[in-house]
């Protein structure tokens, strides 16, 4: 059944992109917080659009209804395409981003595609192939989205924000094993689990066989090797209009560090970056003078 519009969640009262942005303690806040207020806004609107995406899969509810809800912002993008009024304060932020630095809606879309990856099943334990199309549709597209309001889109800062966004969402993946695993969710791919001595697919039993550590460190390299490959990207770039997005992998390389330092034998134990850190490394980059990963 089609979903109307008004399947659309609506936004809490006072709940705008930056609100949406402030209370996330998402780490990529600072640079965000830093940018020009025109890029600023546009990467808030970018951002708030994409958690509100994720929250519709990942929040409990009914699988048809977040179906429908996700069906409901497909049109949402295709109705602010085509000229028609947004139906929500977050969509007509999206819409100014998308009337100012020329947003394609392919990448928009993309984002719901992933997410509906995750209300299919198909992201437990999922082939690589499947782990690289997810990555590609949740974190790539959100890259592609971003290097047009950093700077520009061409064939170098397309291939750092594809790059970027893989190196990024397996770091995710890596942080978050034990807060997917409720839900059903193991993105550790098959191949990794299977090359640990792993077989089982089932996240409860994956995450306290001894093999884990095994798994994880195969999966943390593919990982390295993406940040490597998107430092390479960058150095053809004009780093200083990508200084943002170079905050950004600088603070998730210090995280993955961090990550493999505790290693994967307690999962308890949760590592991040803390707000500080935060803004110290965006404002070295904002100056020009980016540390070390």
């Amino acid at each position: 059944m089609t979903a109307p519009l008004s399947d659309i969640a609506p936004d809490a009262p006072g709940d705008t992109p930056a609100a949406v942005a402030g209370r996330s303690g998402s780490t990529f806040y600072w640079p965000m917080l830093l940018l020009p207020r025109s890029k600023r806004a546009a990467m808030f609107a970018i951002y708030a659009y994409c958690r509100h995406i994720d929250d519709i899969v990942d929040e409990p509810g009914d699988p048809k209804a977040k179906h429908q809800s996700l069906h409901a912002w497909r049109q949402e993008i295709r109705n602010l395409y085509a000229g028609g009024a947004p139906s929500s304060p977050m969509a007509a932020a999206l819409k100014g981003a998308i009337e100012r630095y020329g947003l394609p809606r392919a990448e928009l879309e993309a984002v719901i595609d992933g997410m509906a990856m995750d209300l299919s099943g198909a992201m437990r334990a999922p082939d690589m192939n499947t782990l690289g199309v997810y990555c590609r549709r949740v974190a790539g597209a959100v890259g592609l989205l971003a290097i047009r309001v950093f700077d520009r889109a061409d064939a170098h800062t397309e291939a750092f924000a594809i790059a970027l966004g893989e190196a990024l969402q397996l770091t995710n993946i890596l942080r978050d094993l034990a807060e997917d695993a409720p839900l059903g969710r193991l993105y550790l791919p098959r191949e990794v689990l299977m090359g640990a001595g792993i077989f089982s697919i089932d996240p409860a039993d994956v995450l306290a066989h001894p093999n884990l550590p095994r798994a994880c460190e195969a999966l943390a390299l593919r990982a390295e090797t993406r940040f490597a490959e998107a430092r390479l990207a960058l150095s053809r770039c004009n780093r200083r209009r990508l200084w943002a997005a170079e905050a950004m992998m600088l603070l998730y390389r210090r995280l993955l560090e961090r990550l493999k330092a505790r290693g994967w034998s307690d999962l308890s134990r949760g590592v991040r970056i803390r707000k500080r850190e935060c803004a110290w490394v965006t404002l070295r980059c904002a100056v020009g003078r980016a540390p070390s990963a």
